[in-house]
């Protein structure tokens, strides 16, 4: 990251990529490809219909999905990043059993997340700002996500930016 982020803005941007919704969506179509009109609630059973709307609405907002004439809702390259970084955040959750031996995809992501929050920002940028959280083993493994989450926001800056509602006129 060229420039490190607020406390405001790492918060917004936690807040945002810890989304349940979001997290369901990217991930549904990372695993599973382009998810077709009218299919997005079968898709998606377990988000009611104004948290569909809202992840896809957040989701085109912030580049991550596009509607492909044929295909339907898919991965854009910041999506897909996205994913990874999901992937990688959960992989280490599970690891080290985070929050929990037993927790939700969507819950250890989150959590992740949140651990990180705080590394995003001037004063805390340095490995080993978590000190005294984790073991020393599972906070050196926590480097690959910290690494990812650092590189994501940098390409995206979009995400830590407070947005303004346009004016009605």
């Amino acid at each position: 990251m060229t420039t490190p982020l607020t406390s405001a803005e790492a918060h917004r941007a936690v807040e945002l990529l810890a989304s349940r919704s979001l997290i369901r969506l990217v991930t549904e179509i990372d695993d599973n490809g382009a998810i077709p009109p009218r299919r997005l609630a079968g898709t998606l059973p377990d988000l009611s219909s104004h948290q569909l709307r809202c992840a896809c609405e957040t989701a085109r907002t912030h580049a991550l999905v596009r509607t492909a004439p044929g295909s339907g809702l898919e991965l854009t390259a910041a999506g897909t990043e996205l994913a990874d970084l999901y992937d990688t955040a959960a992989r280490w959750a599970r690891h080290h059993a985070y929050p929990a031996p037993v927790s939700e995809f969507s819950s250890r992501i989150r959590h992740v997340l949140e651990l990180l929050a705080p590394a995003l920002t001037p004063h805390n940028l340095s490995p080993g700002s978590i000190a005294g959280l984790l073991s020393d083993d599972a906070e050196a493994e926590l480097a690959r996500p910290r690494t990812l989450l650092i590189q994501w926001l940098a390409s995206n800056p979009q995400v830590t930016r407070a947005f303004e509602p346009t004016p009605v006129t």
